[in-house]
């Protein structure tokens, strides 16, 4: 049984209190995809109504935290030491179309350093948590990373770039890679939780490019809990380039080294 701290309790209550919101509105937005305007600005609306139920309710739990959030930026606190970075609808495309998939993530930074994590998928009811040298834990259950030693046993997730937004060409290589050394790749439109997934051994790793803090920061902390091992392409700082690699640690430097060749940058 998992020994549930004050903080899993600020960062769980915030976090089911913006759900309930999310979950009435996904409905609407069902609804309004058969109207003429459409519902990306009932989406819009959405986060940013779940980011303000996120803000209050964690500044009421522990005031002068500062804040990273995805819609509102950047919020110094009085505590200069500690900072929330959050993201209150991650896989807004899915939410957009109707689709039950997506999450709220929240990590905590101390002195620049991530110690916390939680994600919150509203509609199977799944709370992934973790805290430094504490463990992972899926609802009450204790997560592991997978056990699988082999690349072509393993399932590997990945967030594809869409029009617009990242370097393309580069991706598909990786892609290309990936599915000649594996058993398969899954894109399921949610960093967050594709994370989450590789510290509850569901996937053996992951890989995208281009994510913010925002999407990151709970998901780092979920898979180092599990036992698992989070980086990038280079000796860039993660959580600057948002170019994530996770996965087992009997997997992660093969697959590390086979996106590096890859995508050419070389490392």
């Amino acid at each position: 049984m998992a020994v549930r701290s004050a903080l899993y309790h600020v960062m769980s209550a915030a976090a089911l209190k913006a759900a309930r919101g999310l979950k009435r509105d996904l409905g609407e937005v069902e609804q309004l995809q058969v109207s003429v305007k459409g519902p990306g600005d009932f989406v819009s609306t959405a986060d940013l109504k779940a980011e303000k139920i996120l803000k209050e309710e964690l500044a009421k739990a522990r005031p002068g935290f500062g804040f990273l959030m995805e819609e509102s930026g950047v919020t110094p606190g009085r505590d200069s030491r500690h900072r929330w970075i959050v993201d209150p609808l991650d896989g807004t495309t899915n939410f957009l179309h109707g689709i039950p998939h997506f999450a709220i993530s929240i990590g905590l930074e101390e002195d620049g350093e991530l110690i916390a994590g939680l994600v919150y998928q509203p509609i199977s009811d799944e709370i992934y948590w973790a805290e430094k040298g504490r463990g992972a834990y899926l609802n009450d259950r204790r997560m592991r990373v997978s056990a699988r030693r082999n690349l072509e046993e393993s399932l590997i997730a990945t967030g594809i770039p869409f029009r617009g937004h990242g370097d393309h060409p580069r991706y598909l290589r990786t892609l290309g890679a990936v599915m000649g050394a594996t058993s398969g790749a899954r894109r399921m439109g949610v960093a967050s939780l594709d994370l989450a997934y590789v510290a509850a051994g569901r996937f053996d790793g992951f890989w995208e490019f281009g994510l913010k803090p925002w999407d990151i920061a709970a998901g780092i902390v979920l898979i180092r809990e599990a036992g698992g091992t989070v980086g990038t392409i280079g000796d860039a700082d993660i959580m600057e380039t948002g170019d994530v690699i996770a996965a087992n640690p009997a997997l992660y430097q093969s697959l590390r080294t086979l996106l590096t060749g890859a995508a050419g940058d070389g490392g």
